[in-house]
């Protein structure tokens, strides 16, 4: 596989650089309950959903899932680089036997480590030809001992689709998923480890209480409002769909569900077209599969992509200027105090021009 990195930007090509150009392009996402530290139960996780995908040609799996996520934070620095792997580990190598043996691409989260030491929150997308496409979360906050990633990551598919992943709290700051359908990208494989979190934002998401997921089978409606609710759903419609419409791409949404260590996922796994409308999706208080066909002619007249080609560069120097009080993600992501309504940097440019 050949990589590039240009100007924090990265790509690459599997090969088959434009690919043989389809219509239709069938995808699923999966939502799994996993188990903290069990490579193995995970792992299975997903190569049962991988042999039950029939026609997939893309399937994507949450964020950490051949791990565990949330636990993560309680465990010392030593111990995660005990349980990380590098890229041509055995975990990620399991899932790109799985994506050749089975003919279709495989995205799944994972804890790790280069040859430096460091560890990252990162994705691998696995593809049938044993090509393996590797994303380091931009924005990682889970540990102090693990690293923010550094570059966008867009590749070439077989199917003449350009694809890219961003992860979690990366889908969070519109920049990320503007710069990602700028590099090209049609499909944003957006896996995730959300719902029921405890935010200190006076209308955010709020802890779901455990005993109404042990108790789902028993009591379903009660479990299901909550994953419906404020808590999941709401919370995902209030801003998810909108990172489709306005950048005209397919967004496959994976997340976890279930228990994930002192919290409640709450699932709500979906496929969401370029106009920002949801084409698929699920609120199972259980492990699932969705699957959708995604309509590719609908890409060239996107709303999104007729406002791409709107924009004016020129005006947008104020993206990356610094104004110093920017802050590390962890820190950013458990700030305590509230955040301050005005920037006191000084601004030159058309873009701080006061309007009259």
């Amino acid at each position: 596989m050949d990589e590039w990195l240009i100007a924090g930007f990265s790509w690459s090509e599997t090969g088959n650089e434009k690919g043989v150009p389809v219509d239709q392009l069938r995808c699923a996402t999966v939502q799994f309950e996993h188990r903290p530290d069990d490579k193995a139960y995970n792992l299975a996780q997903v190569e049962k959903y991988v042999a039950q995908a029939s026609s997939v040609q893309l399937i994507a799996f949450p964020e950490m899932c051949l791990l565990g996520y949330w636990h993560l934070r309680r465990h010392t620095a030593d111990r995660l680089r005990e349980l990380a792997e590098p890229l041509d580990g055995p975990s990620i190598t399991a899932v790109r036997d799985l994506a050749i043996r089975y003919g279709r691409a495989v995205g799944a989260g994972f804890l790790e480590i280069d040859a430096d030491g460091r560890l990252f929150n990162s994705y691998a997308v696995c593809m049938p030809d044993g090509a393996v496409h590797r994303h380091r979360k931009l924005h990682a906050f889970e540990h102090e001992a693990i690293s923010s990633g550094d570059a966008y990551t867009v590749f070439d598919t077989p199917w003449g689709v350009r694809a890219g992943i961003l992860i979690c709290w990366d889908n969070n700051l519109v920049e990320n998923v503007r710069a990602t359908a700028l590099l090209g990208a049609s499909i944003l494989i957006a896996p995730h480890q959300t719902g029921g979190t405890a935010s200190r934002s006076p209308y955010g998401m709020r802890p779901i209480p455990a005993h109404l997921w042990h108790d789902r089978h028993q009591n379903p409606a009660a479990i299901e409002a909550e994953l419906r609710g404020p808590n999941g759903r709401e919370w995902l419609m209030r801003w998810l769909p909108s990172r489709a419409h306005d950048n005209g791409l397919f967004i496959l949404f994976s997340n976890g569900v279930g228990q994930d260590d002192d919290e409640i996922r709450t699932g709500n796994a979906m496929i969401i077209d370029p106009y920002g409308r949801i084409i698929e999706e699920t609120w199972a208080a259980a492990d699932t599969m969705i699957v959708a066909d995604l309509d590719l002619t609908l890409l060239p007249l996107s709303t999104g992509r007729r406002w791409l080609q709107g924009r004016r560069p020129d005006l947008y120097t104020i993206l990356t200027h610094r104004f110093g009080d920017e802050r590390d993600p962890r820190t950013a992501r458990f700030l305590p105090t509230p955040v301050p309504l005005h920037r006191t940097s000084h601004v030159q440019g058309p873009e701080a021009q006061d309007p009259e």
